[in-house]
């Protein structure tokens, strides 16, 4: 996973609450296993419709989506946060989150920041660019609050994997002193 500091760029505006990843990432489309090839189904039912908000010319190429409240709700799929990164999106501000969906998004680099409703509103109605600050922990004008571990993860790019790799040498010396009860190579 690569370091995420700072997502400067154009928003899209999807101003709905209570988005379940049904919606996001339909479930048909949940049966590869890589990680790629999902950011063609994101909200796939809802982009047949020409108004829908992302297919409008002003949400194109945007890198950060203002939403409602209890975005990412319902059951879980790492693969809603997959879509969302290949279709070039980095940082998701709503008034709140599903929790499994604001894990994903974390473990994965995207960036999920909670601001109070009104504000949230604020900055739909400018619309444009916006600049999302973590190191700072601001968007645009307003601050906001996070998690200061994985705040530290997303800054130093720090995948569950990569964190565990930052103690090889130890996991290494553990198992070197505590060999495996059963012959491993004999199965």
């Amino acid at each position: 996973m690569k370091p995420v500091r700072e997502v400067i760029g154009r928003v899209a505006v999807l101003d709905r609450p209570d988005i379940d990843t049904d919606q996001i990432i339909p479930k048909q489309f949940l049966k590869r296993i890589e990680r790629t090839g999902f950011g063609e189904f994101l909200f796939y039912d809802w982009a047949k419709d020409p108004e829908f908000e992302l297919n409008r010319p002003e949400a194109q190429d945007a890198k950060i989506l203002l939403t409602g409240r209890n975005f990412g709700c319902g059951s879980s799929r790492e693969h809603a946060a997959w879509a969302f990164h290949e279709r070039g999106f980095e940082a998701i501000v709503a008034p709140s989150f599903g929790d499994i969906f604001r894990t994903n998004c974390i473990k994965n680099g995207l960036l999920p920041i909670v601001l109070p409703q009104e504000q949230v509103k604020e900055l739909m109605s400018a619309g444009g660019e916006l600049t999302v600050d973590l190191e700072e922990q601001t968007v645009g004008p307003f601050s906001f609050e996070f998690d200061p571990f994985e705040r530290e993860c997303l800054l130093q790019g720090l995948d569950d994997i990569a964190r565990a790799l930052q103690h090889e040498e130890e996991i290494a010396a553990f198992e070197a002193a505590h060999p495996p009860q059963v012959a491993t190579t004999a199965l």
